[in-house]
Parts: structure tokens; C-alpha cells; sequence
């Protein structure tokens, strides 16, 4: 009997979720994730740019239907135009987020490429270029040679600032990963993270699985 509803419940294939609906969730999911998390995630490329290819051909609809004077036509603008704004505000407050920690770690990133869009790449170069003029002109020019640097490691000890990998997150578990290390205060433990459990983590023992997809921020 259990085999004949296993069986059953096979062969019953869930609807297809659209494009458009499976990118909204998953733009959701990487602001949250970027938002909670205490440093950079890699940058979704495909995504955002399926996001704004999506977001110039909405604009160029809505634009055609503004001259018309049908009813049925208004009301599907309004729609249009609501769906809009959603994904601006998800993308402006994605990347907001993202340039925040480029502000508050620039050298540090500066040495991660990787993680940065081209764009950020270019900004986190113009934001530097100004940030060493100024302090160069404002008090490093009257130092030793030895002492401008920004990114000194002298006596073992770097002045550059980095994320806090250590930082408490909330998170869910979207698939199961099996265990998980967490450090205690004197001894190392193991937990099993299971779909659907919800914990407080430090950054470092999820950061794998947060990039895989199998746990999201909250």
C-alpha cells in the first residue's frame, strides 16, 4: 500500500515555476544573504543580468502602454509598474549593501577580485585612489616613507581591516548538509543541520553552505 502511494506521489510533478518568479525568489534570497552576511558573497553574475535585462524590456513596455486610454490597459500598467519596482528596489538595496563592505573593507578586498563585479572592481579602485590622496595631503605626507603605508604588516599585525568571520548569523537550512563544527569555549561540537532547522551560527561554520544554495540568512 505505502509502495502504490509512493508510486503515485511520483508521478505527480509539481507546476513549473516561471523564469521571472524563480529569479525574484532568488534575488530575494541574495539580498537577504547579503544584507545578514558579515562579508562579501560572490556576486551573482547571471542573475543580475537576467534581473536587468528584464527590468529595460519592462521599462520599454511600460512606456508603449502609458499612451493608451483603455481601462484593461491601465490596469495591467499598474501591475507592470508595481512588479517594477519591486526588483529596482531589490537591486539598489543588493547593491547598497555591497558597496557598504567595499567602503568599510577596501583593502581588503581589494585583494579579492573575485568577489567583485566589474563595476565594483572600478569603483573600489576610484574609492581608494581618493582615500590615499587624502590622507596623503591631509597628514601621511608629513610621516616617514616607511609609515604611509595603508596596508603595513610590519611586527606582524595588518591594518587592514577584515569581515569578522566569526560573527553570529541566523540561518535556515534549505537541504540537508550533514554536520556541521562549531567551536565552544573550550572544546569543538558537532551538529546535524537538517532542512528546516533554524539556528545561530557563527558565519565561519556556514559560509560553505550559505554559497552552495543549501542554507539561506534570515
Amino acid at each position: 500500500m505505502d509502495d502504490d502511494i509512493a508510486d503515485i506521489l511520483a508521478s505527480v510533478s509539481a507546476p513549473a515555476l516561471p523564469v521571472r518568479t524563480l529569479d525574484l525568489q532568488a534575488l530575494t534570497r541574495a539580498w537577504v544573504n547579503e544584507r545578514t552576511a558579515p562579508e562579501l558573497l560572490p556576486y551573482p553574475t547571471d542573475l543580475v543580468d537576467r534581473v536587468m535585462e528584464r527590468i529595460g524590456k519592462q521599462i520599454s513596455t511600460i512606456e508603449e502602454m502609458s499612451g493608451t486610454m483603455d481601462p484593461q490597459a491601465n490596469f495591467t500598467l499598474v501591475i507592470l509598474q508595481t512588479e517594477l519596482e519591486r526588483f529596482k528596489f531589490l537591486v539598489r538595496s543588493f547593491l547598497r549593501a555591497r558597496i557598504a563592505k567595499i567602503d568599510t573593507y577596501t583593502l581588503h578586498y581589494a585583494t579579492l577580485p573575485s568577489q567583485l563585479s566589474p563595476l565594483e572592481r572600478q569603483y573600489l579602485q576610484s574609492h581608494q585612489s581618493l582615500i590615499s590622496t587624502h590622507y596623503s595631503t591631509s597628514f601621511l605626507s608629513t610621516f616617514p616613507t616607511s609609515l604611509q603605508k595603508l596596508d603595513d604588516t610590519a611586527g606582524g599585525i595588518s591594518m587592514v581591516d577584515k569581515p569578522d568571520e566569526d560573527a553570529a548569523v541566523f540561518c535556515r537550512v534549505l537541504r540537508d548538509t550533514g554536520n556541521v563544527e562549531i567551536q565552544g569555549i573550550s572544546e569543538v561540537a558537532e551538529i546535524e543541520m537538517k532542512r528546516g532547522d533554524v539556528r545561530v551560527l557563527r558565519w565561519s561554520a556556514v559560509k560553505e553552505a550559505v554559497e552552495r544554495g543549501d542554507v539561506e540568512l534570515i
